[in-house]
C-alpha cells in the first residue's frame, strides 16, 4: 500500500474520481459536475494505491488561517475494514502539519462516525444534511 498526494488533473487524480464518484455520489444518484472539479485544484489531494490501483483518497481543503477540511474520504468497499482509512486519515493528518494546519474539521456521514470517534475526533454542532 502506498499513499501519495496526486497532481490535479493526472490520470491517477481521475482514479480517484472514480473512486469518489463510486463510493459517494452513486449512493446518492449525484455526479461532479467539471465546475465541482475544477474547484478541486488549488486542494491536496490524497490517494492510496495498491499497485496501480487507488483503493482509497480524501482531500484537504483551506478554509481560513490555520484550518483545513477534510473532504471526499473514501475507501473501496473491498478493503474497507482493513486498516486502509486508518493510515490514509494519519497521512492526511501528517501532511495537515506539514503545510501549518493546526486544525483538521470534516463534516461526516452518519455511517462514518464510529470511525472517525475510534480515531480521536468528536463530535461538534448539531446534526445537518449535506451533499
Amino acid at each position: 500500500m502506498e499513499i501519495r498526494i496526486l497532481k490535479y488533473g493526472s490520470e491517477d487524480y481521475l482514479k480517484m474520481v472514480s473512486l469518489r464518484t463510486e463510493i459517494l455520489r452513486k449512493p446518492l444518484g449525484l455526479i461532479f459536475t467539471p465546475e465541482q472539479l475544477e474547484k478541486e485544484s488549488s486542494d491536496l489531494l490524497i490517494g492510496v494505491f495498491d499497485g496501480s490501483e487507488i483503493i482509497g483518497c480524501c482531500m484537504l481543503t483551506p478554509k481560513k488561517d490555520q484550518v483545513v477540511q477534510l473532504r471526499q474520504m473514501a475507501v473501496d468497499q473491498n478493503v474497507q475494514r482493513m486498516g486502509v482509512g486508518a493510515a490514509l486519515l494519519k497521512f492526511a493528518e501528517q501532511t495537515c502539519l506539514e503545510h501549518g494546519f493546526i486544525t483538521l474539521m470534516l463534516h461526516a456521514r452518519k455511517e462514518a462516525i464510529g470511525f472517525y470517534t475510534r480515531s480521536g475526533y468528536s463530535l461538534s454542532g448539531p446534526e445537518f444534511l449535506e451533499v
